[in-house]
């Protein structure tokens, strides 16, 4: 796909949803950070859910490291893997306490020495928290990039460092949110809406499947 391609995609992305969000609740970096801890493996809707619950009650490092594993296990349990996610979310808690005076770090090392965060969740925090232009690429943002060509890429690093490249720079720090968007609501893994995708045309990905 070419520069002009891939602008135009963008442009209009912008030109739809100028001020894109992520789907998960929270008014702080520290509970945007533990609500993508939960996310894993589940949806935004069941996250909001049990984050409902618990910001109200704890919605600092001391207040979840007070709940321990047990206290903070009950406002998670409709979430997947709430046991292994509870302890990740309060030894986290311990760390930001003992290590960071109870922030949320703003570099991508020190949040991935951080249970239960990865080089995704880091760049979540990163972007969404913080606006700082990384991308951070789970599979609704791998299959938009290759179905669409605008980053084709075997693995998520991959695809992540060519997002990087190749979005254009006045778009990348809202990329992410437009393309995960984008992958969720329209360009869906069994059945695309191409009819009513406001980028069809300029999609390399009907073009391949029409020529086969």
């Amino acid at each position: 796909m070419n520069a002009a391609k891939r602008l135009e995609i963008f442009r209009r992305l912008h030109e739809d949803n100028p001020n894109p969000q992520t789907e998960l609740a929270y008014s702080s970096p520290f509970e945007l950070l533990i609500a993508v801890i939960l996310s894993a493996q589940a949806t935004d809707v069941g996250v909001n859910k049990a984050t409902a619950r618990l910001y109200p009650v704890a919605n600092t490092p001391e207040a979840i490291y007070a709940l321990g594993v047990d206290g903070l296990s009950e406002y998670i349990k409709t979430i997947g893997l709430y046991n292994s996610k509870a302890k990740n979310v309060i030894e986290t808690c311990r760390l930001l306490i003992e290590q960071h005076g109870s922030q949320v770090p703003q570099t991508r090392e020190a949040l991935e020495a951080l249970p239960g965060v990865g080089r995704k969740t880091a760049n979540v925090v990163l972007n969404t928290a913080f606006r700082q232009p990384t991308m951070a690429v789970d599979t609704h943002i791998f299959r938009v990039a290759n179905r669409t060509n605008i980053a084709p890429g075997k693995n998520v690093l991959e695809v992540e460092r060519k997002l990087v490249k190749f979005v254009p720079k006045d778009y990348l720090l809202d990329a992410h949110h437009w393309l995960i968007l984008h992958g969720r609501y329209v360009c869906q893994a069994r059945r695309p809406r191409c009819g009513s995708c406001r980028i069809e045309d300029l999609c390399e990905y009907k073009h391949k499947t029409s020529d086969d």
